[in-house]
């Protein structure tokens, strides 16, 4: 009998030990840009926003690395039972390029989107 209670209260600690270890994935949204021939643009600016509100947590800059992407992590904005995360706008330059496009942003995912210049 009371071996019986014991792994009844072990199952039931164990239970909630294990619950309470939920990993929170990363947030991540990645830009990749190209040009009209479809070739990976590195060093182009890369501006996250969203339009018109004056947030600032969502206002951010990058440079495509040597494979034209652009990677942005917003981990550290993700709360816990959030339902959806946000749609940023995109901005892209380099020199006279210019391209353009939204993303949208889903929490404890890779988000990706491709953005033509010309």
């Amino acid at each position: 009998m009371f071996k019986k209670r014991y792994l009844i209260l072990l199952s039931i600690f164990l239970g909630i030990v294990f619950q309470s270890c939920f990993k929170v994935e990363e947030t991540i949204a990645s830009v990749t840009v190209i040009n009209s021939a479809g070739t990976p643009v590195p060093g182009a600016e890369v501006h996250l926003f969203k339009f018109g509100t004056g947030e600032t947590r969502f206002d951010t800059t990058q440079f495509t690395n040597g494979s034209g992407i652009a990677s942005f992590n917003f981990s550290d904005f993700y709360e816990s039972g959030q339902s959806g995360f946000a749609v940023l706008d995109i901005e892209v330059t380099k020199g006279s390029l210019l391209g353009s496009g939204i993303i949208k942003i889903e929490e404890q995912e890779t988000s990706e989107e491709s953005v033509l210049i010309e």
